[in-house]
């Protein structure tokens, strides 16, 4: 049995996660764990969990896409009843002000149980722990926030068990989570009189008969894999991503708004040089992105650094470094990857800006026998060349300008390319017929047993201000992106040839960095 990070024979502080992404990795790992000893593949799984234990399966397959059969979600703790007025903020203002610190659960087995047995085990049971870290209690409302949003990205099929009188977790969350999923086949069921503990409950047999009809319809039948074709014509962020081009209600508040915000940039946005950096060139453009990485406030006075931190520290530049640590985390894997497959590695970036992540991880790579970036800005080739020759790595990486999305120039590419990296380019194109042909190219490029990293963006907190206020590379127009979920990415990956293998996403399930190898078809 697995026993969830700071619970049960786990190591580590009672309670506590470093974040609840980090614990949704950990189902990952485990289940692919699961698989793997027992020998079977994903399409073989079926995932069962309840309470807290559900909304990290939920959010896994959200962030994750994993290519399960199916899952039984019972009672999703996606809203805790917090019967003190205002306790959240609360917490979240004490957090910020105090640091960690840990709450104790009301909850006792009466509440959970009709099942007296059971409910002395929960009261008596040393491995319970009864106390929860305060960044994982406020991590799980906002996450469940996001899920139960975005639950359309949800395709796998889902039974939902829902307590009927539940004290522990509000009811409507898991409805409108349900009602939101895009699953072909899906099936909710109410337990009238079910305390929270739904799996535990005194008439679980009434559970366990509905779960065990699903599962073997789920088994009956080969493992469908959902339909993404036609997702950026038809798909929910294909809908929205035509309103947001459309933009706001002329003179709503929200257009207002944008349009102070686009006043106030041009007005204070000179004496901030990443504002000034992102007018002048496109806040998507390889430059942005560079000191974006960099991230160190610069301005023409005390003013403009003030601004210019604020912009760095938005939630949206947050998650571009962490995309970049874990692009170099991947890269450093791929390399140790297929060192140990006795492959010579042979790097490409189709779309690298300045190359400073790719030259970041590749640095002290001894490994590494060829290095080429790529890029369409003859402005970010040229300041990627220097960046190369100011760290002495002349001798061993090579910057040209190409086309990314061109199949032929990608198929032709010398040396043969080992390892291809695509980072931040696929999610600034809403149609997916160019990402098709750029994945095509570098099936064609890589020999069976190399890697891809790519990128994706399943969700983005600040979709629609960005589509409002922000500049492309574009010629200046908006810059209005169509999130794709990681099932509709993947599965682009997986039709061009390549096995998606391992992925990191950031806490806030913004950006996700994947690694897939390629097929021997």
């Amino acid at each position: 049995a697995w026993d969830a990070r700071g619970h049960g024979k786990s190591s580590g502080p009672r309670g506590y996660s470093p974040s609840l992404a980090r614990s949704v990795r950990d189902v990952d790992e485990f289940v692919r764990f699961a698989a793997s000893d027992s020998q079977v593949g994903l399409e073989e799984v079926v995932v069962i969990a309840q309470s807290v234990g559900a909304v990290l399966v939920a959010t896994w397959i959200h962030d994750y896409a994993p290519a399960i059969r199916g899952l039984v979600l019972a009672s999703p703790a996606f809203k805790v009843k917090l019967y003190v007025p205002l306790a959240r903020p609360a917490l979240a203002l004490w957090h910020r002000l105090r640091g960690l610190f840990f709450i104790n659960s009301y909850v006792k087995g009466r509440y959970l149980t009709h099942d007296r047995q059971r409910g002395a085990s929960f009261n008596n049971d040393p491995l319970i722990t009864r106390a929860i870290a305060v960044n994982i209690l406020l991590d799980l409302y906002k996450t469940s926030e996001r899920i139960i949003r975005d639950a359309a990205a949800i395709t796998l099929p889902t039974q939902l068990l829902i307590s009927g009188d539940d004290y522990v977790v509000h009811r409507q969350p898991q409805i409108d989570f349900y009602q939101r999923l895009r699953s072909p086949l899906k099936e909710l069921h109410l337990l009238p009189g079910f305390y929270h503990d739904t799996l535990g409950e005194e008439n679980r047999a009434l559970a366990f008969e509905k779960m065990q009809s699903f599962i073997s319809r789920l088994y009956a039948n080969k493992s469908q894999k959902f339909d993404y074709q036609h997702e950026d014509c038809t798909g929910p962020s294909a809908d929205r991503w035509r309103l947001l081009s459309g933009g706001p209600v002329p003179l709503s508040p929200v257009d207002l708004a944008y349009r102070f915000m686009r006043k106030a940039m041009k007005l204070f946005g000179t004496h901030s040089s990443g504002l000034h950096l992102g007018m002048s060139t496109g806040f998507d453009s390889g430059s942005s992105l560079d000191y974006v990485y960099q991230n160190q406030p610069q301005g023409s006075n005390a003013f403009g650094r003030l601004v210019d931190k604020i912009y760095l520290n938005s939630v949206g530049w947050r998650g571009i470094r962490q995309r970049k640590t874990h692009l170099q985390i991947l890269i450093k894997q791929a390399v140790a990857d297929l060192h140990a497959k006795g492959l010579a590695v042979r790097v490409v970036d189709i779309a690298a800006g300045h190359g400073r992540y790719v030259l970041d991880a590749l640095a002290n790579e001894p490994a590494v026998s060829d290095i080429l970036l790529r890029d369409y800005s003859e402005l970010n080739v040229a300041q990627g060349q220097e960046m190369i020759a100011q760290r002495g790595m002349s001798g061993r990486v090579r910057f040209e300008q190409g086309d990314a999305f061109n199949p032929e120039e990608l198929s032709a590419l010398t040396p043969r390319p080992t390892l291809a990296i695509v980072s931040g380019l696929y999610e600034l194109f809403p149609e997916n017929e160019q990402v098709k042909n750029s994945l095509a190219g570098l099936a064609n490029a890589i020999e069976p047993g190399g890697i891809l990293i790519y990128t994706g963006q399943p969700w983005h907190p600040q979709l629609e201000m960005i589509a409002g206020v922000l500049t492309s590379h574009k010629d200046g127009k908006p810059w209005v992106m169509r999130v794709r979920s990681q099932g509709e990415m993947d599965s682009l990956v997986r039709d061009a040839g390549f096995d998606k293998c391992t992925q990191r996403i950031d806490e806030w399930g913004i950006f996700t960095v994947s690694m897939a190898v390629r097929r021997d078809n």
